[in-house]
């Protein structure tokens, strides 16, 4: 419904324009006669208009600098053609193309979005909240900075990753971008080359630390919660000791997960769920290895942990089951200066290095979450292949330019009989007749359905079994075609579907949980599917 604007002011409004959509009527009561061309664009035709101009540009960081234009000035357009063409447009809006976008962030900054706390900012937090437009949020997304995807500490040029991932809020899920927002926790950067670009437009001094730090992030988290006490808090891209230790201190009394350690965790369970409808095996007779000993590994492997124990097996049993590689092999009771979240997993074992401990271990699914590219080299694909007949290898790191493997060394190198996924997309691989899709695990399956779940029972906490069953919807909803095909995960033009799914989900267990007052309706799927959010004219 249009509100107050009229004229220039109404066309000049992102979340109000129709632009040329404006019917005759409409241009008569709100002053627009004389201010548009004549024709009455459909929605159809102004997006076949978008799609002209994106499909001309000759790079990907120009189109992102095009989608965020048409963002800016007209915010159904952009939604309805992010929702209709989302294959082609969500690698564009977010990985791999955001990765670039946040390194260039301040030389292609045209308008603001989002929010940005300083430590200048400490004592003020809560009443400086009230600056924002909007003041019925149930979504914040927000960083520091500092582990952007695989790139490293980008300072306030992260702020990329919390706009990308409320778009994929508002396009996956249908949360209404007015209750979205982004946010900057601009601490410094230890980044010096980024630090004295002069353009820079963060912070410019070298990151605060210690009790300083943790403080102004307290700060916020409490200013949050009093100024938007419906919101979901999600932590994204803090370095790894700071992701955990930020969990586990709101997790029991904050609304909020961390989507490095939790939603990626999710999509890995889920991706390794429908490898065994591939393979044929028993979820809980695998062996899992990860290179790499981050957030997203420590994450993933503690739900892939509760699986286990879901499935039967107590759970040393099931920590047995999962090994880990790290830059100076395999990590064993021997190893030196073992992380915390991973000490479970260091087992009695002789010490190997990663090919050699794959020859020995025999895993029958391979877990990169290292952020260093060509990691999954032809010999470990190779030994891969040769320890199981249907090895699983999933290459998480984003961006593209930081993946483990491409999906056609995966296929070419294992002889065609790899179950591949990745973080990041990558197009259909031909191997002798067979055409293999590859599934792209991108945190996009999970966590828009999560926050949809959250805002729809207005469940008080996050809890792992929401997780869990995450997993289980997501690969539940692959179909045996996609399967043949070698996808893991469903096709992306399905994400809605997944995210309805999945907030379903997650009431029933906020009911069953006790984490919710609200009386849910019988039928809770048609409920969530009326609050979402529909970008038409």
């Amino acid at each position: 419904m249009i509100k107050n604007l009229r004229g220039k002011a109404l066309l000049m409004d992102p979340t109000q324009t129709k632009s040329t959509g404006f019917t005759r009527e409409e241009r008569e009561i709100y002053g627009l006669r004389g201010l548009l061309p004549y024709d009455v664009a459909s929605m159809n035709k102004q997006i076949d208009r978008v799609l002209g101009s994106l499909r001309a540009k000759s790079s990907a960081i120009e189109k992102y600098i095009f989608l965020n234009a048409l963002l800016e000035r007209n915010q159904r357009l952009f939604y309805r053609t992010m929702i209709d063409h989302i294959e082609e447009i969500m690698p564009l809006v977010y990985t791999p193309t955001v990765g670039e976008a946040c390194k260039e962030f301040a030389h292609i900054f045209r308008k603001p979005q989002g929010f940005y706390i300083t430590p200048e900012d400490r004592g003020d937090i809560a009443s400086l909240l009230k600056n924002w437009p909007d003041q019925d949020i149930r979504i914040i997304v927000v960083t520091d900075g500092e582990r952007i995807l695989g790139l490293g500490d980008l300072g306030a040029n992260g702020m990329g990753i919390p706009i990308g991932k409320v778009a994929l809020y508002v396009a996956c899920a249908g949360i209404n971008p007015a209750q979205c927002m982004p946010v900057m926790l601009d601490v410094g950067t230890n980044n010096q080359f980024i630090r004295e670009d002069p353009l820079y437009l963060g912070y410019p001094h070298p990151r605060i630390a210690g009790d300083t730090y943790r403080s102004l992030v307290d700060e916020f988290v409490h200013a949050a919660q009093q100024c938007f006490p419906d919101a979901l808090i999600q932590f994204e891209d803090f370095l790894t000791p700071h992701a955990f230790e930020f969990l586990e201190r709101y997790c029991n009394t904050v609304r909020c997960f961390n989507d490095d350690i939790q939603g990626t965790a999710a999509v890995t369970l889920a991706g390794i769920y429908s490898a065994c409808r591939i393979t044929h095996k028993n979820f809980s007779d695998l062996k899992v290895m990860f290179l790499g000993t981050g957030s997203a590994a420590g994450g993933a492997a503690e739900l892939i942990t509760d699986a286990f124990c879901a499935a039967g097996l107590n759970r040393s049993a099931a920590q047995k089951r999962l090994w880990f590689i790290d830059r100076k092999g395999l990590v064993t009771t021997m190893s030196e200066n073992i992380k915390p979240r991973i000490q479970a997993y260091a087992h009695v074992y002789p010490a190997y290095d990663f090919v050699d401990a794959i020859a020995a271990i025999k895993p029958d699914v391979l877990i990169g979450a290292t952020g260093v590219p060509g990691t999954f080299t032809e010999a470990v694909v190779r030994k891969m292949a040769a320890v199981t007949s249907r090895p699983v290898i999933i290459a998480l790191s984003n961006p593209t330019s930081h993946t483990e493997c491409t999906a056609e060394q995966a296929y070419y190198w294992s002889d065609g009989r790899a179950i591949f996924a990745s973080g990041s997309p990558f197009p259909p691989v031909q191997y002798g007749d067979q055409v293999f899709k590859p599934g792209q695990g991108n945190n996009a399956y999970i966590f828009p359905g999560i926050g949809l779940g959250i805002y729809a029972s207005a469940a008080r906490l996050i809890t792992p079994s929401m997780f869990l069953a995450a997993a289980h919807v997501l690969a539940d909803i692959v179909t045996e075609q996609e399967l043949s095909s070698g996808a893991v995960y469903p096709a992306l033009p399905r994400v809605r579907e997944v995210s309805l799914a999945i907030a379903t989900a997650i009431c029933h267990i906020a009911d069953r949980e006790g984490l919710t007052d609200r009386q849910l309706p019988e039928d809770v799927s048609g409920y969530i599917k009326s609050l979402m959010y529909a970008p038409n004219y």
